[in-house]
């Protein structure tokens, strides 16, 4: 049985244009990107680390993705979400999986 790590996770992998389509959603909305990465033992348990700094300001998608890559490449054991703040309600607006 597989862990599931969020809503998407009980979906079929995602592909990368649908990836490319969450991130322009919230890079659209107005919402701060965020990429974070865990070990897949201490996902449902612990915090996620995060990868640099939030992305303030990010105005393409294509911006996000590769930061997803590198800290996927750094980290290449560890799972890798994405995270899209939203600052006008102070909390998460999405949040998915993007490397497992």
């Amino acid at each position: 049985m597989e862990m599931k790590t969020g809503t998407f996770s009980y979906l079929p992998p995602l592909t990368r244009m649908q990836i490319r389509r969450q991130v322009q959603h919230i890079v659209a909305a107005g919402w701060i990107p965020a990429v974070e990465h865990c070990a897949p033992e201490k996902a449902a348990t612990g915090y996620w680390s995060m990868w640099k700094l939030p992305l303030f300001g990010v105005q393409e998608a294509d911006d996000v993705l590769s930061e997803l890559d590198a800290c996927h490449a750094e980290n290449p054991a560890h799972l890798v979400r994405v995270v899209g703040y939203d600052p006008a309600h102070q909390t998460q607006g999405l949040a998915f999986v993007t490397h497992r």
